[in-house]
């Protein structure tokens, strides 16, 4: 039997549902706040898309503008890569990288062949990505891969033609995923794209939960965060860990002008941060690894009001769902968010803008 309030919810519109402001407002406001200009991104072109390292500040924030627009103004978009093929490979399970690159691919009018099991494929017998990576030449015009091993992407770049972006490679990057970070960053925090130098009063203090020496999400997102580092306070780590860095990765982000400290009080710097990034999962070999199992945000944890709350989903009981109708939830706008960014990054490799 539907319980009364399900009943309720079937009797509601689907066009009467709350507008999304997160996914709506601050995206048009950002692209407002943004001048248009396409020549950074004209690097992009053709270009394979490996690490976050790989970009300046103005093609992050250009392509964050692009991802607002795609956002906001769908009803301008002119499908530019129909009669394009994408190769979605993903060799690892995914949901919403491998479900967002296809649907960013889908809306901008291209079709796609997808594998989501290497044992369909000739890697089951043997075949080297090299190998695989000649034939895909002749088959599609990009590759989006997702390997558990590290390498894999780099191989498979010695034979390719045909541009191939990073989906997820083991410990190593998330590049993508941090771009989707970064857009949901800017469209709360507009300031960090408008100059170079940013008020004090102005500056923001990020806290990221997790272990940057093993989950490629932060790995990537910390590079990223580098680009902006004039507009960022502090970068305060939240690990169990007393090191929770790999070897120069601090170092390396420091000399990029980030301020950093590592901390094992969750509870204490809460009230201090205007974003707080979330991950426990991370991925070794063929099988993930949690990190973290003891922190846990909820509607009864002291956040700062007015902060913002991230996670790159998959969610486990550290993101307890009590947050989820508040004003600190990010992370769903965030996840819509990436199948914009994708669509901007796609047309710019591929140099097809709507």
């Amino acid at each position: 039997m539907v319980e009364d309030s399900k009943l309720e919810q079937l009797e509601q519109k689907i066009d009467e549902q709350p507008l999304d402001v997160q996914g709506f407002e601050s995206p048009r406001m950002l692209m407002e706040m943004i001048p248009e200009d396409l020549v950074p991104l004209l690097d992009l072109a053709h270009r394979p898309v490996i690490s976050a390292s790989q970009f300046s500040r103005e093609q992050l924030i250009q392509l964050c503008r692009l991802a607002a627009r795609f956002e906001t103004e769908p009803q301008r978009m002119n499908r530019p890569l129909t009669g394009k093929i994408l190769i979605s490979a993903f060799y690892e399970p995914s949901t919403r990288t491998r479900l967002s690159f296809e649907s960013a691919w889908h809306r901008l009018g291209g079709d796609i062949m997808s594998i989501t099991d290497p044992a369909t494929t000739g890697i089951a017998k043997g075949e080297s990505l090299q190998d695989i990576g000649e034939m895909l030449n002749n088959y599609g015009d990009l590759v989006v891969l997702r390997e558990s091993d590290a390498r894999a992407v780099y191989d498979m770049l010695d034979t390719l033609r045909i541009p191939i972006v990073n989906g997820g490679n083991g410990t190593d990057e998330h590049p993508t995923q941090a771009m989707a970070d970064i857009y949901t960053i800017l469209k709360a925090h507009p300031a960090l794209a408008l100059a170079d130098e940013i008020p004090d009063e102005q500056l923001i203090h990020i806290g990221i939960i997790g272990v940057p020496a093993h989950m490629r999400t932060i790995r990537s997102l910390l590079i990223f965060l580098s680009q902006f580092a004039s507009g960022i306070a502090k970068v305060s780590i939240i690990s169990e860990q007393e090191q929770p860095f790999a070897d120069g990765q601090r170092e390396e982000l420091e000399q990029a002008g980030l301020t950093i400290e590592v901390t094992t009080d969750l509870d204490a710097i809460l009230p201090r941060l205007d974003v707080v990034y979330i991950n426990t999962i991370a991925w070794v070999d063929d099988d993930y690894q949690e990190y973290g199992k003891t922190f846990c945000l909820s509607v009864d944890s002291p956040l700062k009001p007015g902060s913002m709350v991230m996670h790159p989903l998959a969610r486990g009981a550290e993101l307890d769902t009590s947050l989820d109708n508040t004003p600190f939830n990010w992370y769903f706008a965030q996840a819509r968010g990436a199948v914009f960014i994708r669509m901007a990054l796609l047309s710019a490799i591929l140099k097809s803008y709507s």
